[in-house]
């Protein structure tokens, strides 16, 4: 896969590349954050629709994402971010050099990476999609149903494909809605941890319509797709591990580099993994889960940043390989994330951290690599202990938690 980073000017226009002189291209637009069902299904009609045309499957993705840019500007008075104002969104399921990873998975050819901006989206949907037409030779557009684009999100399904028809250049196929249905999930998510062990049900399982009702009202709760991102954003922050990862397709993953903590894991037996910031990816609800530790090692380039070919094939071949299941760079692990309270007078550190504990025989010196965090189940909340030792029985037990889980 092909990957090129676009910087619109300050006119908002897009230096579009020249994919071909001859061959045409099927595209979808999009953020694709966590590259949930939703998106695979998306994506892989998109990869059919090429193949049978004989075209290039072309993605145009957003970055940074839409939304995080509009409520900067809104809460700044309409001032621009710049690129040091977003370069940490915590909000974001997935980074883009994973995003950028599934989709070379899937066989997509070429990834248009567009830098968002204000002037940029100040553009017709229009001319946007005339764009995409003219420069890099777009005759078929793949979008799910509820897709809306252009300056005050005009373009919707209906007026692209009225577009589409009076234009006669490109061709519009909508992917209808896909998954289970809709649920309904608050506007504003507020992370919640689960107060018992175990993975959490569902708050409205055991509850009639008219209790769904109440608790709806009293969330401020919107409809939104299953199948969404933020119906996944909302799993996670309530520890909903297992029914987010079905949403995702795939295990939820974080990413970051390794640096030194206190060391007191060591001490304890239970040696861990420290995740420093920035950490790539959503960081689910406090807690201890089941999971994975992958070693990415050392310098290793950031998909969204390779332009060569050559390279990005061989950065994604390294990295397929370890994070394959019996790859020997790939451990099961329990996480914790949260402050230590157990040590919390003692050190009067309140840091929120990430600290993967890799079950193998042999010592790991991850200490500078990139790694990878996958998540399975939740295990339980944190708990302030009264004395090393009981912590480390509570250890031993999410060890053994840990294993039955990931072995099962």
């Amino acid at each position: 896969m092909r990957i090129s980073r676009l910087t619109p000017d300050e006119s908002g226009i897009v230096p579009w590349p020249t994919l071909s002189v001859s061959k045409k291209a099927v595209v979808t637009v999009g953020v694709f954050d966590g590259m949930h069902r939703g998106h695979t299904a998306l994506l892989e009609r998109v990869k059919t629709l090429a193949e049978q045309q004989r075209a290039y499957s072309v993605v145009v993705m957003f970055d940074p994402r839409p939304g995080v840019v509009h409520h900067f500007v809104k809460e700044h008075q309409g001032l621009e971010p710049t690129a040091e104002d977003l370069a940490v969104d915590s909000q974001a399921l997935m980074s883009v050099d994973e995003r950028a990873h599934r989709m070379a998975q899937l066989g997509i050819d070429h990834l248009l990476i567009v830098s968002y901006s204000m002037a940029f989206a100040a553009k017709s949907y229009r001319f946007f999609l005339g764009q995409l037409v003219g420069k890099i030779g777009m005759r078929t557009l793949v979008l799910g149903s509820d897709a809306e684009m252009g300056s005050n999100r005009a373009g919707d399904i209906d007026a692209i494909q009225r577009l589409a028809e009076a234009t006669g250049v490109f061709q519009l196929d909508v992917v209808e809605d896909v998954g289970p249905g809709y649920t309904r999930v608050p506007r504003t998510i507020v992370p919640q941890a689960p107060k018992e062990a175990g993975e959490p049900d569902d708050p409205l399982t055991h509850l009639n319509k008219d209790e769904q009702r109440a608790w709806s009202k009293s969330h401020d709760a919107a409809k939104v797709r299953v199948w969404s991102s933020t119906n996944v954003r909302f799993l996670l922050s309530q520890g909903r591990m297992v029914e987010a990862n079905e949403v995702l397709g795939h295990n939820h993953v974080i990413e970051g580099k390794v640096v030194h903590g206190e060391q007191r894991g060591r001490d304890l037996g239970f040696p861990t993994a420290n995740l420093g910031d920035p950490v790539g990816g959503y960081i689910p609800v406090d807690g201890v889960y089941a999971g994975w530790l992958i070693d990415l090692g050392e310098h290793v380039k950031d998909f969204g940043e390779l332009a060569g070919e050559d390279t990005a094939a061989i950065s994604q071949a390294n990295v397929d390989a370890r994070i394959s299941p019996g790859s020997p760079w790939r451990w099961p692990a329990a996480i914790s994330i949260g402050t230590k309270e157990t040590y919390e007078e003692e050190t009067g550190l309140q840091q929120r951290v990430v600290e993967a504990y890799a079950m193998s025989d042999h010592w790991l010196d991850l200490y500078d690599h990139d790694v990878r965090v996958e998540f399975t189940n939740f295990l339980r909340p944190q708990f302030k202990y009264d004395t090393s030792e009981e912590l480390v029985a509570q250890l031993k037990k999410d060890e053994h938690s840990a294993l039955t889980l990931l072995q099962g």
